[in-house]
């Protein structure tokens, strides 16, 4: 069995999926109020971030559970419908280059993954639309049909994503060397390195150094 693994976040969807969530909160007429609090207590690991005494994989982990918070109580019909007008205000943002990827390694009866850190409630909202036999994000807890703040959540980041794609194929037979990994940050490194045929998406310097070093393909979209 042959996979294509495909990050979220610069690759599938041109831009941050946490700058569109805080424009969300910020502009939602239910839920704005909750964005003074969560701004309040985000500024200071965001500080600390941006002068490099506060670690990016912290900050990431920090602020998915600092905004899941904003949602606390919520039921699981209004928290779909929240992160479904989200998904309607993202999907002129995908890049086309890599949906048609996506698009020809389904056709070619390729496993299809989704794996981001991004909210496994939001990713599920383009299931419809984009042919992914798989789906792995951040969970939010839910607890008796609502949001639970006090359960924390497991960001899928990093070196996580390798585990969380171990555990979901451990009982397949994977050819690691005719398989695929779309990715546009170093911190995806470890998956596209897992592969025979890893592709950078308008990578950042880092990735893309390795990337022109190693000979990878290199997918540029205009953003």
């Amino acid at each position: 069995m042959r996979v294509a693994i495909f990050d979220f976040d610069g690759t599938l969807y041109k831009k941050e999926t946490f700058n569109s969530l805080m424009d969300h909160l910020k502009e939602h007429s239910e839920y704005q109020t909750e964005y003074k609090q969560f701004y309040r207590r985000i500024l200071p690991p965001y500080l600390g971030h941006k002068l490099k005494i506060y670690p990016t994989h912290r900050m990431r982990a920090y602020s998915m559970q600092l905004y899941m918070n904003a949602l606390d109580r919520l039921s699981l019909k209004e928290l779909n419908d929240f992160f479904g007008s989200l998904a309607k205000k993202m999907r002129s943002d995908f890049n086309p280059p890599v949906i048609k990827r996506l698009e020809k390694h389904f056709q070619e009866g390729t496993y299809t993954m989704l794996v981001s850190g991004a909210y496994t409630h939001l990713l599920t909202q383009f299931k419809k639309e984009f042919p992914f036999n798989e789906i792995i994000g951040t969970d939010i807890p839910i607890l008796k049909g609502e949001v639970n703040k006090t359960e924390k959540i497991e960001h899928i980041q990093g070196a996580m994503k390798n585990i969380k794609i171990n555990e979901s194929l451990k009982n397949k037979s994977v050819d690691w060397q005719n398989s695929f990994a779309y990715a546009d940050s170093i911190s995806d490194l470890s998956v596209l390195e897992r592969v025979g045929h890893p592709v950078a998406v308008n990578p950042d310097t880092a990735l893309r150094k390795i990337a022109v070093e190693r000979n990878w393909e290199i997918i540029e979209v205009k953003k």
